[in-house]
């Protein structure tokens, strides 16, 4: 055989196996099918059937869950509505649980609604004449710290004269709550009304508590976190946790910073969270901000940033020890602390940019400081138609305002319709037609130790003074 006929016979035997080898896959392949579409054939008669009882229990398992899922929400509603019932607000809660679908047929639904119903009922008016306005500054967190050479230091002294530690804080909230004492918002008690010309008129408000319960409001001055605070024992700024609550940031004497509930703020909001019933429909209080120094420990003011010339020593300080200053980075982490103090029910007032006295400047340096205030410190919290006179020095004595005095007009222009001064007097309210006013007792250091001693006896419908001071407290001399 030549060599030709072997190379054929090589190329046939090879095509032999290919097509053997076709045939094979050719073969598996069409058992594979026959296998499938005899499964396919199989199921098509005996396999769509549905199985009874399996059909049952799926359907029950399916509508368990999801009964389930609505007994959740209806515990959910319940327990929220239940919240907001404890604050006296009876009609959001029975609109609340009215929003769930077909209520009516749930028992524990219907019975809540006749629980707050019948509350409601039960309600009376509180005589908005005598609720009272209570202050505080920022609070004391180490007495020692704060207090201490106070008879040669005379920050440590205006400290035990103006400002009031955690404890006594913690021990007044605490006692006024059981007194029955509920905290309202500055402007509920109010009415506003808005005429076709856009004026603004106000009547007494209404507030509904249960018998036996007294109205107050609570409002907060100077939370500017001072630098003068510095190294006295008080918190150093607002701050958020990680549940975007506002805390506060405290620098212990070790040097070393914690967060937590280092002042008025987040103390009166973790007690009413505890005690839904110590506040009327979820109000807290009003912070009454300088800017000098910027707002709730942030440094917001302009100054900051143009250095002029009669800028504080103070600032300059602070400017050294932090070369990374931004101020629109302050701005911005000041205003999230405040948008989420406002979620919380926080309001704010004007306490003048300077800390002023309203009564003592010219009308012109009143305009160039309510300039200040609005340009550097309303865009962080917000419009406001409250201003809270710093030194508690009003525009006038206890009469009705001169509607013709010129500083009142210029307030008036800017928007501001209440007003608040510092007054010993247990009642202060003037609602008139074009504005409100409130006295506010100061309570600190010097009115508590004054109580306690026996030289004044103006605090005794809040609370036993003797029970309140802090033992660690220094006796309070006079400045």
């Amino acid at each position: 055989m030549n060599e030709k006929e072997q190379i054929h016979k090589s190329r046939e035997r090879k095509k032999r196996k290919q097509r053997e080898q076709q045939i094979k896959i050719g073969i598996e392949v069409l058992a594979v099918v026959l296998v499938i579409g005899f499964a396919l054939a199989i199921k098509c008669c005996m396999g769509d059937k549905k199985d009874p009882e399996k059909d049952v229990i799926e359907t029950a398992v399916v509508q368990e869950k999801s009964e389930k899922v609505e007994e959740k929400k209806r515990q959910q509603i319940l327990a929220e509505a239940d919240r907001i019932a404890a604050g006296y607000d009876y009609d959001k809660a029975i609109a609340l649980i009215q929003s769930y679908s077909e209520y009516e047929t749930y028992q524990e639904l219907t019975e809540a609604i006749s629980r707050y119903s019948a509350a409601k009922a039960e309600c009376v008016p509180v005589n908005i004449d005598e609720v009272t306005h209570i202050f505080y500054h920022s609070l004391v967190v180490d007495p020692q710290r704060a207090f201490a050479n106070q008879d040669s230091d005379r920050q440590a002294k205006g400290n035990n004269q103006w400002m009031t530690t955690i404890d006594e804080f913690n021990k007044i909230t605490q006692n006024m709550y059981d007194e029955g004492y509920v905290l309202v918002n500055l402007h509920d008690i109010a009415q506003q009304t808005v005429d076709e010309n856009g004026n603004v008129h106000f009547s007494q408000g209404t507030i509904l508590l249960p018998p036996g319960k007294k109205a107050y409001v609570l409002s907060v001055d100077d939370l500017s976190y001072y630098h003068c605070y510095d190294n006295y024992g008080f918190a150093s700024r607002m701050v958020l946790d990680e549940n975007g609550k506002p805390k506060c940031e405290y620098i212990q004497a070790d040097g070393t910073t914690v967060v937590g509930d280092y002042d008025i703020v987040p103390l009166l909001d973790k007690f009413m969270e505890e005690h839904p019933d110590g506040a009327y429909r979820g109000a807290r209080g009003t912070i009454a901000l300088t800017g000098y120094n910027g707002v709730l420990g942030y440094r917001t003011d302009i100054s900051y940033e143009t250095r002029p010339a009669d800028i504080y020593k103070d600032k300059l300080k602070w400017l050294e020890n932090h070369p990374e200053f931004n101020l629109e980075e302050e701005r911005a982490r000041a205003k999230e602390v405040a948008d989420a103090m406002k979620a919380e029910g926080w309001s704010f007032a004007s306490h003048t940019w300077g800390h002023l006295k309203v009564a003592s400047i010219s009308l012109e340096q009143l305009q160039a400081d309510t300039t200040r205030w609005k340009e550097n410190i309303e865009p962080i919290v917000g419009s406001t138609d409250t201003i809270i006179f710093a030194h508690g020095e009003d525009l006038g004595d206890w009469k009705d305002y001169d509607q013709n005095n010129a500083k009142f007009q210029y307030l008036k222009s800017q928007g501001y319709n209440f007003f608040c001064n510092v007054d010993s007097r247990q009642y202060g309210v003037q609602i008139r037609d074009n504005y409100v006013r409130q006295t506010r007792r100061n309570i600190d250091g010097y009115r508590l130790y004054q109580n306690v001693i026996g030289n004044e006896n103006n605090l005794s419908d809040l609370f036993n003074a003797a029970e309140i001071l802090d033992p660690s407290r220094p006796p309070v001399k006079p400045l």
